[in-house]
């Protein structure tokens, strides 16, 4: 199980830390996929190293991990950081909104303000802390073929007739 610890603490940080910046966080509105990559990190660093084919259960279980290391680290550091950077953010989105559809800014500002609590906050993290370690296992699914190119069989080979101390 060690050698499944490794990539995944180092997919899961990945994951966990481009989850949680601000503007770059946004890229997990596409299908959670730093979520996605962050498994798929994992999975690619478990097949490297591993001494045997991987299977699809061990790009579940490396990705599984790299999703609760991300997901700890949305809720650690990720929500401290929306609680103190979200009137940043929803000034932005309501500027950008201004120049698209100013008819809809009032309501838009609205339901943001109802929205920017501390429980909201919280409430949002748990939720985006469970996707995270969903589409992690995706990712880390994704992976294993992605990345383990050796054949299936993951006995070693029989000793050949030839060597010394076989016996017939």
């Amino acid at each position: 199980m060690n050698n499944k610890v490794k990539p995944a603490l180092i997919g899961g940080v990945v994951l966990g830390l481009l989850s949680v910046i601000p503007f770059v966080n946004f890229v997990n509105v596409c299908c959670c996929l730093w979520a996605i990559l962050g498994g798929m990190l994992a999975s690619y660093l478990y097949v490297k190293n591993s001494p045997t084919p991987a299977t699809a259960g061990d790009g579940a279980i490396v990705g599984g991990i790299a999703g609760l290391v991300g997901a700890a680290i949305s809720i650690v550091i990720g929500i401290p950081i929306s609680i103190a950077m979200g009137s940043v953010m929803n000034g932005i989105v309501l500027s950008i909104m201004e120049n698209i559809n100013p008819g809809q800014v009032e309501i838009i500002r609205e339901q943001m303000a109802a929205g920017q609590t501390v429980a909201g906050a919280i409430g949002r993290g748990i939720i985006v802390a469970v996707f995270l370690v969903i589409f992690s296992v995706i990712g880390g699914l994704i992976g294993i073929p992605l990345f383990e190119k050796r054949k299936g069989n993951s006995a070693p080979p029989p000793p050949n007739a030839g060597d010394v101390g076989y016996a017939a």
